[in-house]
């Protein structure tokens, strides 16, 4: 992995600032747009299937993620998916919770056959995305990144993207190269919408980096950074929340050279 190359996305990235569509879950919204706020991007949340369509058509990349799914904003999701793929407009899956519940597992099925630029989540998510398990204990994977893996290149085989699964040490596959960023700290499993955030500086990055293993990997060293700063002056997971997105906006191109990036092709 290039490391300058990680150096240039998050240069891009605030040159850029790229508009992120974000059809993602209530609990999460706020935090997700201060996170994108904080990096240099653009958010919005365009959520009614009536306009998702031309949205997604428009903006730099897409965000769908099933946390808080229902009938009306599954809707939204296929049509967004739909107009991205025609427009060309990188998108991210972010299949919360798959395995456990048949309705958001279903629909990520179908959506992640719609060639999705990444696939972010969890071990357990991923493992039962890729048909290589049952799910987590509801949005908590009960496998580790390792336990994924080989699901996770499988995936990648099938969605012809990149397929991210997030731990205490993440890996990243486009299927022919894995890439394992270490790093973060521990508060961000007790920050509501972290994982969720993560998601969307993925489809923030993505569209600005030429490569979208790249990209991935620059959005997780970027949060990675930003979690060791805020757990360095916070006091407890309340605090943390604040200081981490004030640490994502301190992250710069020169910090991204030092992450605990480490290609394993």
């Amino acid at each position: 992995m290039d490391v300058d190359a990680l150096a240039a996305a998050r240069a891009a990235l605030t040159t850029g600032s790229p508009l992120v569509h974000c059809l993602t879950n209530t609990v999460v919204q706020t935090l997700t747009a201060n996170v994108l706020l904080a990096v240099g991007a653009a958010p919005a949340m365009v959520e009614a299937p009536e306009e998702a369509g031309d949205f997604a058509a428009i903006a730099s990349a897409l965000l769908v993620n099933v946390g808080t799914v229902h009938g009306r904003s599954a809707e939204a999701m296929r049509v967004a998916v739909r107009s991205a793929a025609a427009a060309g407009t990188p998108w991210v899956l972010d299949p919360v919770a798959v395995g456990g519940l048949r309705f958001r597992t279903d629909l990520a099925v179908e959506l992640a056959g719609s060639g999705p630029a990444v696939v972010r989540g969890n071990a357990s998510e991923v493992m039962a995305l890729a048909g290589a398990g049952s799910g987590g204990r509801g949005v908590d994977s009960t496998a580790t990144a390792d336990d994924a893996l080989e699901a996770a290149v499988a995936l990648s085989g099938r969605t012809g993207g990149v397929v991210a699964v997030s731990g205490p040490v993440d890996v990243v596959t486009d299927g022919a190269r894995v890439v394992r960023v270490g790093g973060g700290h521990p508060l961000l499993t007790r920050t509501t919408g972290a994982g969720c955030a993560l998601g969307a500086l993925v489809a923030a990055y993505v569209s600005v980096a030429g490569d979208r293993l790249t990209g991935t990997v620059a959005a997780h060293a970027h949060v990675a950074l930003a979690a060791e700063a805020a757990a360095a002056v916070c006091s407890g997971p309340g605090t943390f929340a604040a200081a981490w997105v004030d640490a994502l906006d301190a992250v710069t191109p020169g910090d991204l050279l030092r992450a605990d990036v480490r290609d394993e092709s």
